[in-house]
């Protein structure tokens, strides 16, 4: 036989299996969610849902006080509302 069949040989039946064998026992010792980490998550899911309701609420206000509001736009794509008299330049910050 030649060197190749031997090593595909080998990286067939002993490297393969220590491959997977190797990662799966890696895989067991990570560490796993413990019971407080468990319970901050589930806090902090209540948290955010409360949020987001307070956030809804407020712009249903928000909503009722001002008909031209629209609720959802983002902070980066918002931009003033500028009256300009006749003559005003406004430089293009764009770029």
């Amino acid at each position: 036989m030649d060197f190749e069949g031997v090593l595909a040989i080998f990286l067939a039946l002993i490297g393969l299996p220590w491959l997977i064998f190797h990662y799966v026992t890696k895989w067991k010792q990570a560490p796993k969610i413990t019971h407080e980490d468990e319970q901050l998550l589930d806090e902090l899911h209540m948290l955010a849902r409360r949020l987001e309701d307070r956030v809804n609420t407020v712009e249903r206000i928000v909503a009722a006080d001002n008909p031209n509001w629209k609720p959802g736009i983002a902070a980066s794509e918002w931009q003033p509302e500028v009256r300009l008299s006749k003559g005003d330049y406004i430089p293009d910050r764009r770029n």
